[in-house]
């Protein structure tokens, strides 16, 4: 079959169209024809082997996608012929990929394989992140950074039907109509954000800050805390990862609050991840959650959809179409 191999870590330009066998069907894992599959910062890493699950090379990346059953072991909740989104972790990238039964996914046949490609990673993280991390109350206010990328498209629409008001930061005026299109209440642009929020709020402050950039925004994400704000630490695509000084988190009694969301159903179990899944289909069925697309791109330019990431020109969910 068709896919796309990490060959050297060299960067998301030295990723390579190869011939590779198809996972086999038989065993004790879900067999997926992958129609589409989810790109994520995670792969832009791992084209350098800087992320912390490194495969050895070669290997075929892709954490994320959505196709039709070929294959499914007995006791599986699904059967061959379903329509579904999976998490395989790797191999995503190809136009056959297996994943543990525990983390395939039901996809309404209201929902297009590209929508069901664009949750997994995006959507269950920041579910984890708003509902169990942050602790999301109806009514309150967030602030998502990196709003008009996968991750911040995912926490803005999410965010809004959990009935918050959601104040969105995007880094150019062209990524304004993609995080309003999410959903967001109000949109600034990263460039003074600080002083923006605290008029939109009144002088008080959000309750909670999503954060998938970290870098410099970091330090006037925590000054535009409400009392008792939480900051959720999602992930570092501005490429520094910040430091705090932990006086700060005393001045408000503020918090900093660690997103790891494949660490956590790891060392709990992935039926947690199924949980999630029957917290957002009926959002999904009832279109409050409408997965922002971005660029779509062949399997044989893979290439140019990392560097999208990695440059970080995304308005949505970047994908490859594979059938």
């Amino acid at each position: 079959m068709r896919a796309v191999q990490i060959q050297t870590l060299d960067g998301p330009e030295a990723v390579r169209l190869a011939e590779v066998d198809e996972p086999a069907a038989g065993g004790d894992k879900v067999v997926v024809d992958v129609h589409v599959a989810g790109v994520s910062f995670p792969e832009v890493l791992q084209s350098r082997g800087e992320y912390q699950i490194k495969p050895p090379v070669p290997f075929v990346p892709g954490s994320e996608v959505a196709g039709v059953v070929r294959y499914a072991p007995e006791g599986a909740a699904v059967r061959a012929g379903d329509r579904v989104a999976a998490f395989p972790g790797t191999g995503g990238f190809a136009e056959v990929a297996a994943a543990d039964p525990r983390l395939v996914l039901p996809l309404p046949d209201t929902v297009s394989f590209a929508q069901g490609a664009a949750m997994p990673m995006n959507y269950l993280t920041v579910h984890f992140a708003l509902t169990r991390r942050g602790q999301l109350g109806e009514g309150q206010t967030v602030l998502v950074q990196g709003a008009a990328g996968g991750v911040g498209t995912a926490a803005v629409q999410l965010a809004a039907a959990l009935g918050a008001r959601v104040i969105a930061v995007v880094s150019s005026e062209d990524k304004v109509g993609t995080a309003r299109a999410a959903g967001a209440s109000d949109v600034v642009l990263a460039d003074g954000f600080r002083d923006r929020v605290k008029e939109l709020t009144g002088g008080r402050g959000v309750d909670l800050v999503v954060d998938p950039v970290g870098g410099d925004r970091f330090t006037d994400s925590l000054r535009s805390l409400a009392v008792e704000g939480r900051l959720l630490v999602i992930g570092f695509t501005g490429g520094e990862i910040p430091t705090v000084k932990v006086n700060r988190l005393l001045l408000n009694n503020i918090s900093v609050v660690g997103v790891g969301w494949g660490a956590y159903w790891m060392s709990t179990g992935p039926e947690y991840v199924q949980e999630q899944w029957a917290d957002l289909l009926p959002l999904l069925r009832a279109g409050r959650l409408d997965p922002v697309l971005g660029t779509q791109y062949p399997l044989d330019q893979a290439a140019q959809a990392l560097l999208e990431l990695d440059e970080r020109r995304a308005r949505g969910k970047v994908l490859l179409t594979v059938r």
